[in-house]
């Protein structure tokens, strides 16, 4: 370890995080329907994996796009070689215009302004190198994706100060809520460069509403900030309210050319709306020339390669294809949201009201011992360890509130959930839990020792080494 630089050796990664644990536990025993059929099934990962057959069946009938040939002739030696990382020009222009379509053609976007990156993680990640100097503070409110811990502040040295948002109105974010954390960040001698939100949000499944994009767009006004709103789920909204994506407001608001129009950045990426994260394609959109042009330098340490950017080029244009595609993803979307919501419900279990994501944000409160993260934790462990479902626990994703999980409900088969949803209404209507093995119980034992608090009120700032701060 002496020999490793600080930044490879720190702890500030948040791979100790129950939401990376649950993973791997389930990394450790999968389940299989034929195979294993006593494994963990994932329930914590929030892919897309419904409507893969509409992309299969297109790519059966574009052979050229998928073989890398223009009207039957190779062009494999020209997608080999070198690109530069501005990106293809029919790949920008095709994914402006699939962004525009994704929000009802009520907006457009510039290719010019739009920078390549290999998927969201990175595109946050270089807004943080382009907007925060390390010390510096973005707001996000609560909850939150359990992954920015890492995406925005262990190689940046950006801090994040949590908005408290609550369930007496839904954890919708107020004005009040906002001028809290700010004040919170000044305590604390955090310098506020902006404010972070992911609309649809993940991990509450809901669409940020008119009235809070105001909110926002009048905060950072006063505060002269920036705005990032993480825009990925934007084309996953499956019933009303409809979204609408920060660009709109402020064109209805007549903001274009302003000081606060230039300091409005979307992220978006094909990982969560067609279901493709192994492609790695996110991007940046931004009305600030120089962050474009920082953020596109930036772009050359996660590309998008070539053979990618012309396949989906191909696909994206075809607009046909996107319409049909966007309009029965969302009809698989919200049927399988209606069978997660039934089924728990049938287990006495409740969640948010949500019209968007691959996710619930499900209330098992009347599960506690009591009113404790601590609680949480412990009921976290049983939902693993004895039901044998991966689920989300509310303190990795920052709640302030114990008892709130998030459940996937897109990465699996109709019945896989179904196998899922019937272990959790046997735990819930069964007697106490039987007596553990030695090995499960040895396991638990282990994670007791994990400090949960920590992750639910912690800023980095007070876990970095002196000289790292």
């Amino acid at each position: 370890m002496g020999l490793l630089s600080k930044k490879a050796s720190c702890n500030t990664h948040g791979q100790d995080s129950s939401y990376f644990l649950g993973w791997e536990e389930y990394e450790k025993n999968p389940y299989d329907e034929i195979k294993n059929p006593d494994g963990i099934i994932q329930m914590g990962l929030a892919e897309n994996q419904l409507s893969f057959d509409l992309i299969e069946s297109w790519l059966a009938k574009n052979p050229d796009a998928a073989n890398f040939q223009i009207e039957g002739q190779s062009i494999f030696r020209e997608l080999a070689l070198f690109q530069d990382y501005h990106g293809l020009p029919s790949f920008k222009n095709a994914m402006a215009d699939f962004m525009s379509e994704n929000r009802g053609n009520r907006v457009s976007f510039n290719p010019n302004k739009l920078v390549l990156t290999a998927g969201a993680t990175p595109a946050n990640e270089t807004l943080m190198f382009c907007l925060a100097d390390p010390g510096d503070a973005f707001l996000l409110p609560t909850p939150y994706y359990p992954g920015f811990d890492r995406d925005l502040k262990w190689r940046t040295g950006a801090e994040i100060v949590p908005i408290q948002c609550t369930s007496a109105n839904g954890f919708r974010i107020t004005k009040s809520a906002l001028e809290e954390a700010y004040e919170q960040a000044q305590k604390l001698h955090l310098k506020v460069k902006g404010v972070l939100i992911t609309n649809p949000s993940n991990p509450l499944g809901t669409t940020t509403t008119r009235t809070e994009l105001n909110h926002l767009l009048d905060f950072i006004s006063r505060k002269n900030i920036h705005l990032i709103s993480d825009e990925i789920y934007s084309g996953t909204v499956f019933t009303n309210p409809g979204f609408i994506s920060v660009m709109e407001v402020l064109k209805d608001r007549k903001l274009e050319n302003t000081d606060v129009f230039d300091r409005v950045h979307i992220v978006y990426s094909l990982s969560k709306d067609l279901g493709l994260p192994g492609f790695r394609v996110g991007v940046i959109y931004s009305n600030d020339d120089f962050v474009v042009s920082a953020a596109t330098k930036m772009s050359s340490f996660g590309l998008i390669s070539s053979q990618t950017q012309y396949l989906l080029s191909a696909l994206l244009s075809d607009k046909n294809f996107t319409k049909k595609y966007l309009e029965e993803n969302q009809i698989r979307l919200k049927n399988r949201h209606k069978k997660l919501v039934s089924g728990l419900e049938a287990a006495g279990i409740e969640c948010l009201k949500s019209n968007a994501g691959l996710f619930c944000w499900v209330d098992m409160r009347h599960l506690l011992k009591s009113n404790t993260f601590e609680a949480e934790i412990e009921l976290w462990k049983k939902i693993v360890y004895e039901v044998k479902l991966n689920i989300s626990p509310g303190s990795s994703c920052h709640c302030n509130e114990p008892g709130w999980f998030r459940v996937c409900f897109a990465n699996m088969s109709e019945e896989t959930l179904k196998v899922a949803l019937d272990r959790l209404k046997r735990f819930v209507d069964g007697p106490s839990p039987t007596r553990r093995s030695q090995s499960e119980h040895q396991r638990l034992k282990n994670l007791r020792k994990m400090k949960v608090s920590n992750w639910v009120f912690r800023l980095s700032f007070h876990d970095r080494e002196p000289e790292e701060r």
